[in-house]
């Protein structure tokens, strides 16, 4: 028990999750909390840092793909096509504010499988329709579970866009491990997880965050929109958006896939060339926060694997695990949870988790769909909830375009509690199910 409360990574961890909690920006917290960990786990402060600062390049990748798309967002605004869509939506929903949560979550899951701009619609389409939220009195709460379910359970359940590659690394990873096993295996498993949020996303529209919530009307800059037609500008951009799609799943590069979208926009003057420098500067407006922090999360990431805190942590509760499979994998479950919430992503959760796990799956005599429901889960947990992850920053980015949306208390702490539990919950009742 001591060896498991003095483990670096449970004590970055737990550091984290009160510096957020207090306030302190997401940032420096994390920053604060590796420095913390590195520290615990005997290396030297310079070391730390280098280790840091050498760490933040592993999501490289994930950052120029929010600053590219985030450009591509932005152009869907300079053309028109965002802010048409978000007042024809204004529109529609009238009185109807569960008609509005539902059509912001069908707009999230296509993000992540259809039109893979991820959360860089968020900021665009988002501020627009804060006042008609307020009207209806929405509590803003409810509207970034939505988002977060819209975010998260379609990569894990659907095997088409960020769920291709989630399901891959899953698959790729499981077999680098001794387990041999298909991508095309992985959904007929994983559709148990999401069935749970999306249950733990009806409670939060329905239940616990039904009630009037009063807001002030903050005005917030947007493009207002008369004409409502769709004209030929339109048309090149979806045309980019969905060429940004076709090369993603073509090439496995989502930066390449939206340079595309943006050179076609470009190439057929959708948007005039001298506005370039202009279209850049607001993708990095827009998603430059969100990108930096999952590079600093990476260089978290790092230090953490530095300590060899992951294997000393599953080491120390290994042998609580030979009792029972149920044990093993609520216990599992809670060490994903772990590790997911301090390094902000599931995607770079699944190659660590899986060279620990495996083995255990092997000598417990878990069945293959119980390995890829736990395995799933583990690597899910905490991504929703998380202060460093996109599922929170995301759905922070624009409900709190007009400063009264907190990024702990109004997203992290709900998301947390709504599809963490549920995870837990369903990967339990999946393993006594697969089992």
């Amino acid at each position: 028990m001591i060896s498991l409360i003095t483990n670096p990574i449970v004590i970055a961890v737990i550091l984290l999750c009160i510096l957020c909690l207090c306030r302190i920006n997401v940032l420096l917290a994390l920053i604060i909390s590796a420095v913390a960990g590195g520290m615990a786990g005997h290396i030297g402060l310079s070391e730390v840092m280098d280790i840091f600062i050498h760490g933040m390049g592993d999501n490289s990748e994930t950052a120029l793909s929010y600053i590219l798309l985030g450009a591509f967002a932005a152009s869907m605004t300079h053309t028109g096509l965002a802010p048409i869509l978000a007042t024809k939506i204004s529109n529609a929903i009238q009185s109807k504010k569960f008609l509005l949560i539902f059509i912001l979550t069908g707009i999230a899951i296509l993000s992540q499988n259809l039109i893979p701009v991820h959360i860089a619609f968020i900021p665009i389409l988002i501020p627009p329709l804060l006042t008609i939220m307020n009207k209806l009195k929405i509590d803003r709460r409810s509207v970034a579970c939505a988002l977060a379910f819209g975010l998260k359970a379609p990569y894990i359940v659907i095997p088409a866009g960020f769920g291709l590659i989630f399901q891959g690394l899953i698959a790729d990873n499981m077999l680098q491990n001794g387990v041999e096993i298909a991508k095309n295996q992985i959904w007929k498993s994983v559709w148990v997880l999401g069935l749970g949020m999306f249950i733990g996303f009806l409670v939060a529209v329905f239940i616990s965050y039904v009630k009037p919530r009063e807001y002030k009307d903050v005005e917030v800059e947007t493009k207002q929109i008369t004409d409502l037609k769709l004209n030929k500008n339109h048309y090149i951009t979806l045309c980019a958006a969905i060429l940004t799609l076709v090369v993603q799943l073509w090439t496995g590069s989502l930066p390449l896939g939206a340079l595309v979208g943006l050179s076609v926009i470009f190439g057929f003057k959708a948007i005039d060339h001298d506005k370039m420098d202009k279209l850049i500067n607001e993708g990095v407006g827009l998603m430059g926060y969100v990108a930096f922090v999952m590079l600093v999360a990476a260089g978290f990431a790092a230090v953490m694997k530095s300590t060899g805190a992951i294997d000393a942590l599953v080491n120390s509760v290994t042998p609580i695990m030979m009792s029972s499979k149920v044990l093993a994998t609520l216990l599992m479950l809670v060490i994903g949870l772990f590790i997911t919430i301090g390094i902000g992503t599931s995607f770079g959760t699944i190659p660590i988790l899986a060279v620990l796990y495996v083995p255990i799956f092997i000598k417990l005599g878990f069945s293959i769909p119980s390995m890829i429901i736990v395995l799933s889960a583990a690597a899910a947990l905490g991504d929703a909830g998380s202060p460093a992850s996109d599922t929170t920053l995301g759905p922070t980015a624009g409900l709190n375009a007009d400063g009264q949306h907190n990024h702990i208390w109004d997203t992290c702490v709900p998301t947390f509690l709504h599809y963490n539990i549920a995870l837990i919950i369903t990967a339990l009742v999946g393993v006594l199910v697969f089992n």
